[in-house]
């Protein structure tokens, strides 16, 4: 195993070394094409040279990049794994400290700011890891590597205009591997159209600053539809003989026809009749647990489109306050 794995690093890293894994040109090739463009696009010259100083094909990003594993986990190991009682405790902690912040995101956006904790908490653990990757180097990376050019280089650009204006420093510009940043873990592109300056310091620190990582993600969900005073959803119980083939996103119906065909609290209790549209999930399978997603529900799959990551976000949303 050990051997195996020693061949495949040895391969990859021959391959940064020689371009031959995809891309069509030499790294400086590449880099003298990017300085260029980011030139026509009004970049300043030192603000290109500065960011690209230096900088040099990862190895550790191609190797990420091709080793990303398929999702394996079932929906209980995943719920188990992003569910502790310490990131419970940790959101509680976050909501109490940042309660001033989190209202005023709340005036500002008309989100709820349990949404806004529990997400911050399963991006970055609170700001607790955000990342320890040159965004510049990474984005680079993968825009030479070839297989997903366009889509890179377009955030790369995106990361030289956020530099440029003066955001944040390029020592200061880390997140993923694949270029994610900050707390909220905003893609260069998410920067420019949903990042704020939530502390009015006339920057848009999502890397320093909480005010404005918490303030871009109460954006990014009013942005994506967020409906304010509704819930996310709800565990819920199922009548004997529910028909699991109407477990499905695609299939809502008002709350009230779920409710009259036998859809209850887990408690036994009855739901409230509302005309508010509802979909039931059976992330675990006929004999898991059910869910009724609401449409802030969608709303929270537009940060990452993943029922199991909207889930947990909705779930850990009602721990944290």
């Amino acid at each position: 195993m050990a051997l195996t794995r020693r061949l495949v690093l040895s391969t990859a890293l021959a391959a940064v070394a020689t371009g031959a894994h995809g891309a069509t040109q030499s790294f400086e090739a590449f880099l003298d094409g990017v300085r260029a463009e980011a030139r026509r696009n009004g970049i300043s010259n030192p603000t290109i040279q500065r960011a690209l100083s230096g900088i040099r094909p990862s190895e550790r990003v191609l190797e990420l990049d091709r080793r990303q594993p398929e999702f394996t986990q079932t929906w209980e190991q995943y719920r188990d794994a992003r569910l502790s009682q310490s990131r419970i405790d940790g959101g509680r902690r976050a909501f109490a400290d940042n309660r001033a912040t989190l209202e005023a995101v709340q005036a500002r956006f008309r989100v709820s700011p349990r949404v806004v904790v529990a997400i911050w908490g399963l991006e970055t653990n609170y700001g607790g890891f955000t990342g320890n990757f040159n965004v510049v180097e990474s984005l680079a990376t993968l825009a030479w590597d070839g297989r997903r050019s366009a889509y890179f280089r377009n955030e790369l650009m995106a990361a030289l205009r956020i530099l440029d204006a003066g955001h944040v420093t390029p020592e200061r510009m880390r997140g993923s591997w694949a270029g994610a940043m900050g707390h909220p873990q905003f893609m260069p592109s998410n920067f420019d159209r949903l990042a704020v300056d939530m502390n009015g310091d006339g920057r848009r620190d999502i890397w320093g600053s909480i005010p404005d990582a918490l303030g871009s993600i109460g954006n990014y969900l009013a942005r994506s539809g967020w409906r304010e005073e509704e819930l996310w959803g709800r565990e819920v119980a199922l009548p004997a003989g529910f028909d699991p083939e109407q477990a499905r996103r695609e299939n809502t119906r008002p709350l009230r026809e779920w409710v009259r065909m036998g859809v209850r609290r887990p408690d036994g209790q009855p739901l409230p009749a509302l005309d508010l549209e509802a979909a039931i999930l059976l992330p675990g399978g006929p004999r898991g647990q059910a869910f009724a997603v609401y449409p802030n529900f969608n709303v929270i799959r537009r940060y990452n489109p993943s029922n199991f990551y909207a889930l947990v976000v909705g779930m850990l949303s009602d721990r944290v306050a």
